[in-house]
């Protein structure tokens, strides 16, 4: 393997241009070689597979923090006693009853998921403190600007993971394919010269019996 990494410490598989120099000669013992070659694809697989599980596991928590920015931000709003024009399509349905002249008297009424499959409505009241998830059965109470200053970092950290993870998975793709050449071209070299082996042997049997015939 090469030694040349991409940003994230993955190596970047080198191409066997002349399989006969890579393996040590015509008469080389190809076996170990291979065996590398299939390690190496074992480990850009290992590799793949995890990626692809965090890719997935952010692309299923990035919008969950957006949605959960977007709440704490409509929070903020209401108090400061701004009006949001229109909604985002990924914030919950939110059902304000209040009047222009009367902004934040009246409770703010929504729904919100308890599992996949049900809702439960609430009255929100007028506070300037909200609690978050962060993970490990752990929840914190923050207020309104500390929790969109959290969420926001939060959300550009995930969006910065999800590129260098897509990135990663486009180099490791490259890298499988180069292998999976290397070990054509060398399952290939390695079928022709025990052809050429054979035929040669072949032919100076038939050479010998002519000779012995005459």
């Amino acid at each position: 393997m090469s030694n040349v990494a991409n940003p994230r410490k993955i190596p970047k598989a080198p191409f066997i241009d002349d399989v006969e120099k890579h393996v040590g000669g015509p008469e080389a013992d190809v076996e170990e070689h291979m065996n590398n070659f299939q390690g190496a694809i074992a480990k850009y697989r290992f590799m793949e597979n995890n990626l692809t599980q965090r890719k997935g596991s952010l692309e299923e928590k990035i919008p969950d923090i957006k949605k959960t920015l977007a709440m704490v931000v409509f929070m903020q709003e209401r108090r400061e006693g701004k009006s949001k024009a229109s909604s985002d399509d990924d914030e919950d349905d939110l059902e304000d009853d209040l009047d222009d002249d009367e902004p934040g008297k009246k409770p703010l009424t929504t729904t919100f998921e308890l599992n996949d499959t049900l809702y439960a409505e609430a009255e929100l009241e007028d506070s300037d403190t909200v609690f978050l998830w962060l993970g490990a059965n752990v929840m914190l109470s923050y207020k309104l600007p500390a929790a969109i200053a959290l969420l926001q970092c939060k959300l550009r950290d995930a969006q910065s993971s999800l590129e260098s993870i897509i990135a990663d998975l486009e180099f490791l793709r490259e890298q499988l394919t180069i292998m999976e050449v290397n070990t054509a071209r060398l399952y290939n070299w390695d079928v022709k010269r025990r052809r050429d082996k054979r035929l040669k042997t072949e032919a100076e049997d038939s050479g010998g019996k002519r000779k012995s015939n005459s």
